[in-house]
């Protein structure tokens, strides 16, 4: 993959990158103003992200996969740890599919239905290839959702989703909290041996 230069980063004017993130020369980004991305976080080939008034907020060791797609008018949030696979689309706007009102964004918003919730995945929340998620979404610490998943709704901390809609299929482990503190001191170690 191609990168951005940090030059290329300043110049496209983000609200925040952290120095140690790397970002996609071949990602596209819109509305940069409204989006952070922290540190050791990582945007692949391909991804889209289109911020609207509510931004999208990136946490600390955060990775989205190749041709993702994360937009919508409210907020979204990836807590640290957490992780898109390829070709996941996060939406935190929708249209009215009912059909009382005209859709798709070539049409004025007085004729429109728009609906906008934030989304938010807390830390270590896992997306699988090629799942939906949904404007008002919310996946406690930990959760998972399978392969070609849709998530519409609230998802328990620690829980294995699945399916269209998503239900809970089982538990997950929580063995990466123990992880994450190794991590978080192996780093530590690292910092400062290039301080001495």
């Amino acid at each position: 993959m191609t990168w951005l230069t940090k030059q290329e980063i300043e110049h496209m004017g983000f609200a925040f990158v952290a120095p140690d993130a790397t970002l996609s020369a071949k990602a596209s980004y819109f509305n940069c103003g409204r989006i952070a991305i922290g540190s050791r976080s990582r945007i692949d080939d391909f991804a889209v992200l289109s911020a609207g008034t509510g931004g999208i907020t990136i946490g600390a060791n955060v990775h989205i996969a190749a041709f993702c797609f994360l937009a919508g008018k409210s907020e979204i949030r990836l807590d640290d740890f957490s992780g898109l696979s390829s070709r996941v689309s996060v939406y935190s706007s929708s249209d009215d599919y009912s059909g009382a009102a005209l859709t798709n964004p070539t049409v004025a918003k007085e004729f429109t239905n728009v609906q906008s919730a934030p989304v938010h995945l807390g830390r270590h929340v896992i997306v699988g290839s090629g799942s939906v998620v949904l404007p008002g979404t919310q996946f406690g610490d930990g959760a998972a959702l399978g392969a070609l998943s849709l998530a519409n709704g609230k998802y328990e901390a620690f829980g294995i989703f699945v399916g269209v809609p998503a239900r809970r299929a089982g538990n997950r482990q929580r063995g990466l909290i123990e992880k994450e503190s190794q991590y978080r001191a192996f780093l530590q170690d690292e910092n400062e041996q290039t301080k001495g």
